[in-house]
Order: C-alpha cells, then structure tokens, then sequence
C-alpha cells in the first residue's frame, strides 16, 4: 500500500488542479460585488441522511485558499447525519469563503455518498470474518478522495493503484501464456527489480485455484465469479495457504451469502462507482 505521505501528496495534487480547474485567474463573481475586506460565516449543512466525509479534507481546501479562514467542527467524519444537522462552520474572508465552496460541496458530497454505501455494506458483513474492499473503478484525478471515503465507512482499502501491489488478472494470464507462466514471471521480476510487492492472482474456475496452490507466494486469490458452491469448494482448497477475495457483480442481496462461504474479502466497485451525492449546502449565516 501507499505510504501516508504518498496519500497526502495526492491529496494536494487533487486541491490545487481542482482550484486552477475552477477558479482560473478569480472568482470574478464575488471580486465583482464583495470588497476584499469583507467577513463572513458560513455553514455546511446537511439535507440528506448517512454517513459524512469528507470534514478533514474540506479543512484541507480552506487552508490552501486563505490560512486565515477558521473551521469549527460540530460533527466528525464518519458521523452519521440527518436533515437539518450542522457538520462545520467557516468564518473569515467572504471571498475565500466563496473560492472554496464549490471544491468542498463536490468532494464532501461524493465522499459521504461513498462512505454510506460502504456502512451499509459493512453492516451486512456484521458477524462474519469478511472484510470489504474497494477497487480501482474510482472517478480518474479524485482516487484518493473516493478511497478515504471507503475507509470513513468501515471498508478497506484494495490496492491504491497498478505501482502498489501485483495483480494477475485473466488478461494478463492469458497474454503471459498461462497461469504458472504468469506467476513465475512476476516472481522473478520482483526479484530482478528489487521490489516487494503482494501478489494477487485471479482464478476462473476450480482447476485455475489448484494451479495456483501448486505455486509459493501467492499473497491472496480472487476468487473471480464464482457461485456460493464453487467459493466454498474454493476456500477449502485454499485453507490458509494464503487469503481468498471474492468479486465479481457481488451486490447488497448477494454480499452476506459470499461472506458467508468464508472467504477474507469481497471486493466491491459499486463503492465508488455507483453512488448518488449526498446532498449537502454551504450556507452564509447573518
């Protein structure tokens, strides 16, 4: 996994593109009838229900636009939230304040969408030993943001991005000439390169988890589009040579009865890329 600098570092990459995207050379709107000079506060309000993300980083967006402007933090991330509640106010420099919005409504929106889909997924694992996982299906240029969310929501964390961890899905199996190719390959080109990273591979079918077995070093299997028989007969080939990971269109009525088959995860692009904005407002206060 990336390191939390690493984390940080794309955090403010995200800040500052999003900031030239959207503010350019001034907000001409509010340098036009707000003199400079001006104070203001406003509130980030809530008009929907679930779980908020997105406070810290929003923090992060009014410190890039103005060190002066001042957050006070009612509610918490990962807090869950109803109409009407409160989560922050921001006072200082009118302008700044305005500079700032739309950044910290798109993020914290999408972020708190994200964070309560993965609760609600958590929530049905509750009493098994499956933990839930993110993927790289996120909205390009804002990884970083949508992965914070999964894990403000009690999720984890799958890889960051290709550079992070090994993973042999079926098109690089079959363009490596085969399974055992494929994992022997990439063995000797992390020892070749010097580097430590994970392996993950991805198995078809049960013939595919018996051929991986017959090889060392195999962080975890993804048990790809497997039905609840075949992932049982899986994770007891497996036992625990390594871990298991399902995937593969697994949904809120499909999660409990994979988690239930006993494998260590179920990894889940609906996280991140089917989700509708949580609906929030940034309001001025008189």
């Amino acid at each position: 996994m990336i390191s939390e600098q690493q984390f940080q570092n794309e955090l403010d990459l995200i800040i500052k593109n999003a900031i030239r995207e959207d503010v350019g050379d001034g907000d001409h709107s509010s340098l036009a009838c707000i003199p400079s000079d001006t104070i203001g506060k406003a509130k980030l309000l809530v008009k929907d229900e679930g779980i908020i993300a997105g406070v810290e980083f929003a923090k992060m967006v009014f410190k890039y636009v103005d060190a002066d402007l001042k957050v006070e933090t009612l509610i918490k991330d990962g807090s869950s939230v109803k109409f009407g509640d409160v989560v922050f106010y921001v006072e200082g420099r009118s302008q700044s304040i305005l500079k700032s919005e739309r950044l910290v409504l798109n993020a914290m929106q999408r972020m708190s969408a994200i964070a309560t889909k993965t609760k609600s997924f958590a929530n049905l694992l509750k009493g098994t030993k499956t933990k839930i996982l993110d993927t790289r299906k996120t909205t390009p240029g804002i990884r970083a943001l949508e992965k914070w969310a999964v894990k403000i929501g009690g999720g984890e964390n799958h890889r960051f991005a290709l550079y992070d961890m090994i993973m042999l899905k079926d098109n690089h199996i079959d363009f490596a000439g085969g399974l055992t190719k494929a994992i022997e390959k990439t063995k000797q080109y992390l020892k070749d390169t010097n580097r430590n990273l994970k392996i993950i591979v991805e198995a078809r079918d049960l013939n595919e988890i018996k051929e991986i077995l017959q090889t060392d070093g195999v962080y975890r299997i993804l048990i790809d589009n497997f039905n609840y028989e075949d992932t049982r007969k899986a994770v007891e080939l497996i036992g625990d040579k390594c871990l298991t990971e399902s995937s593969g269109g697994i949904n809120e009525n499909t999660l409990r009865n994979y988690a239930e088959c006993g494998v260590d995860y179920i990894s889940s692009g609906a996280l991140t890329h089917s989700v509708y904005n949580m609906d929030l407002s940034l309001k001025a206060v008189e």
